[in-house]
């Protein structure tokens, strides 16, 4: 039987069964970002039509969430933006306005691992261009996170986002996922979410130490930290990759 698409507004107490989710799919240090995080809590009461899960009604199981957020997009790769904190807060600032939105924007596909064998992310995307379409919104914009970048965090995004395989296919594995559904991908985007605090939060996040003042690799980033041992700071900045969907609205 295939997985049904429920809404928030339709049954929230589905996610008290996936409370630890974002633990789950996540590295410690990507549960941080305090732009993304201030609104990432109000995701579900501003807009719970927009907040999904997958459900097996035959198990009565959760087996993946998705989160998207409606968004003013002019068509233009230049309009799509800084990446995903600037997204999540012109969403919130559209709304608020009462303004009308042209797109829908993909924030999150979150699959936790024991359920990553089904092959549910494409699931999850088609989910999402639905909820698109049935908002009458002909596209689904994606800042990515690429799954492989954390193996290259000192290539640069742009770079990263030109790679093929052999057969002229995406190189990355998430990327794949979305060309294959017919998506494009966009421009990169080398400063898409930012996460910052001391030395120490970074080497708990890290499981490192940081003795000196510089640009370090560290496990699950995609691109380095920088710590400032004086300042006793690190920022990250993820990067991420835009990829299109045409939703036919």
């Amino acid at each position: 039987m295939d997985p049904q698409v429920v809404r928030y507004s339709e049954r929230p107490e589905l996610w008290d069964d996936i409370a630890g989710l974002s633990d789950e799919v996540w590295p410690e240090y990507n549960l941080h970002g305090e732009f993304i995080n201030h609104y990432w809590g109000q995701l579900y009461d501003v807009f719970p039509e927009w907040q999904f899960v997958l459900y097996d009604p035959g198990e009565q199981l959760v087996l993946a969430e998705g989160n998207t957020i409606p968004v003013a997009w002019d068509g233009t790769d230049a309009g799509l933006g800084p990446g995903i904190d600037a997204t999540i807060e012109g969403g919130f600032e559209l709304r608020a306005a009462g303004g009308r939105p042209t797109a829908a924007s993909a924030l999150a596909a979150k699959v936790p691992p024991r359920h990553q064998r089904r092959r549910l992310s494409g699931v999850v995307l088609t989910a999402m261009a639905g909820l698109a379409r049935d908002a009458g919104l002909d596209h689904l914009i994606a800042p990515v996170r690429p799954s492989l970048k954390e193996r290259y965090p000192t290539i640069p995004i742009e770079r990263y986002a030109r790679w093929t395989r052999p057969d002229g296919e995406a190189f990355d594995p998430w990327v794949r996922v979305h060309t294959r559904m017919g998506a494009r991908i966009g421009p990169a985007v080398p400063r898409s979410l930012r996460i910052a605090g001391s030395a120490g939060e970074w080497e708990s996040w890290t499981g490192m130490q940081f003795p000196e003042t510089g640009d370090y690799v560290f496990p699950a980033g995609l691109a380095t930290v920088h710590i400032d041992r004086d300042a006793d700071t690190g920022e990250y900045w993820e990067p991420n990759i835009w990829v299109i969907h045409q939703t036919g609205g």
